[in-house]
């Protein structure tokens, strides 16, 4: 913003306080209003009415004004409420001299009660004609500009208030998170999943490979951490017999932020007794198809302009099969380490220690995956990146773990969950011996939580959806942070 932007801008809102001043000296703003009816509302009820018409049906509607035209006697103005927009007629011969000047007196963002017929005016256009005005709250501070609008990023994300004034978009992406949060609790509630709670602050965050952040606890003088996930607390309650639970929840991870990642995020975790990860695909592809054709009335779509099936089956691969497509030859966990370090060097990604094989087949898997892009199942993940998952009967050194990939991002992560108190307790160790060597996001070891897997895990699936990313495919947005209505940002200056 220039400076003399900036002087019109204080000019305005000067002006603005004037007016507010005026009416708190005049025993201020109501504390209530009594609306009848939203616009979508009315547009729904009087979608026939046709043009130059009279009702002799009487309203009251309430929002902020958007918009303000006068024509001599005649004024107009624009309502928008969550539902909708609805114009404000105001003709003064009908109206009267105090309330046109009223009308005339409003500032653009003003919150305005107002009362009167429901008519149409010559060229159709649905309307209250006002009879009765009541200005709710002074909008102290001008909107942006009504033709360039509000598009900085950084200030649409940190001022979203006045995005969702402005920008329809950002409203329809709220309204359609609201939407499928509800679809995903509807769906899983329909399938016997009881909604739990757990704990965000915990002694040790486990559940999942990231780094916690941390915090104080007073009164108990300990060191607490943000949860990084709710796996091992939701099979915790698998344990205790609750054989189907589900939780959508806010996790914590302190890590950096980029188009599909935020420190703080929506998961929804599932877990199914007596089921193994064939049977957590088959939910998954029926739960994401029903949730995305009800956001969408439709499973086809596009996405960032390129076209996009929700329609079951979703294809399934080999994790091998889909590096061995990318690098061009065949690959698998027998493929010597060195030879798999090649592959990755030669495309930039530096390899730093002596990893083994499984563990360089996911990094190469990391860069394959973002080829792919209609619902695809990859399957069979090597064990050392899965130390929650269960190891795979005909060959211990993969798992019976899948991730969901579309458009080239990881949209659930899910296997069949390690139920071996004493291999759970042996893949810890490994993880506390890398953690030793100096990778922070590795596990720690939950002795509790062996604990319960000795009183004996049933054959359990599990599975974790990312909501944020899923909203954002849904809505068709490239970055997270236009689905989190308040994403992670720095302290402004």
């Amino acid at each position: 913003m220039t400076d003399q932007d900036q002087t019109g801008e204080d000019a305005l809102a000067e002006g603005r306080r004037k007016k507010h001043e005026t009416v708190l000296g005049s025993g201020g703003y109501p504390h209530r209003f009594e609306r009848s009816y939203l616009a979508g509302d009315l547009h729904e009820r009087y979608a026939d009415l046709e043009p130059a018409t009279e009702t002799g049906d009487k309203v009251t509607v309430a929002g902020r004004l958007m918009l303000h035209r006068s024509f001599g006697k005649l004024q107009f103005g624009t309502l928008q409420d969550s539902s909708g927009s609805i114009q404000l007629f105001v003709e003064g011969s009908s109206a009267g001299d105090q309330i046109a000047d009223q009308f005339d007196g409003l500032d653009l963002g003003d919150w305005v009660g107002a009362g009167g017929m429901v008519m149409t005016t010559k060229r159709g256009e649905l309307s209250v004609k006002v009879d009765s005005l009541t200005l709710l709250q002074k909008a102290l501070r001008p909107l942006p500009d009504k033709w360039r609008g509000l598009v900085d990023i950084e200030t649409r994300s940190r001022q979203r208030y006045v995005d969702l004034m402005v920008n329809p978009e950002a409203r329809r992406t709220a309204t359609i998170r609201s939407r499928v949060v509800s679809d995903l609790r509807r769906q899983f509630e329909s399938r016997g999943f009881v909604e739990v709670e757990t704990p965000v602050l915990l002694a040790e965050a486990t559940g999942a490979l990231a780094r916690p952040f941390l915090t104080h606890h007073n009164a108990l003088d300990i060191e607490l951490q943000l949860r990084i996930a709710t796996e091992l607390y939701l099979k915790r309650l698998v344990v205790g017999g609750m054989e189907k639970v589900f939780e959508i929840g806010r996790i914590f991870r302190n890590e950096g932020i980029n188009p599909t990642h935020n420190p703080e995020f929506t998961m929804l975790e599932a877990y199914q007794a007596f089921a193994d990860y064939t049977d957590i695909m088959d939910l998954v592809e029926d739960v994401i198809s029903a949730v995305a054709s009800s956001a969408l009335g439709d499973t086809e779509t596009t996405y960032q302009g390129r076209e996009l099936s929700f329609a079951a089956p979703y294809v399934r691969v080999k994790l091998v099969e889909l590096v061995s497509g990318f690098v061009g030859e065949p690959v698998g966990i027998d493929t010597e380490p060195e030879k798999l370090r090649g592959f990755l060097a030669g495309r930039g990604i530096p390899i730093e220690g002596e990893p083994s094989s499984g563990k360089l087949l996911f990094d190469l898997y990391e860069l394959a995956h973002k080829t792919v892009w209609e619902p695809t199942f990859v399957v069979d993940f090597p064990t050392e990146v899965s130390p929650l998952s269960r190891k795979r009967a005909d060959d211990p050194r993969l798992t019976e773990r899948f991730e969901l990939v579309i458009a080239g991002s990881e949209y659930c992560n899910a296997f069949s969950e390690l139920n071996d108190p004493d291999d759970q307790r042996a893949r810890f160790e490994e993880q506390v011996a890398s953690r030793a060597g100096g990778n922070e996001e590795a596990h720690v070891i939950d002795h509790d939580y062996i604990r319960a897997l000795e009183y004996g895990l049933p054959p359990t699936g599990g599975l974790g959806i990312g909501v944020d990313r899923l909203v954002m495919l849904l809505t068709d947005q490239p970055h997270i942070r236009e689905v989190i209505l308040f994403p992670t940002l720095r302290p402004e200056a």
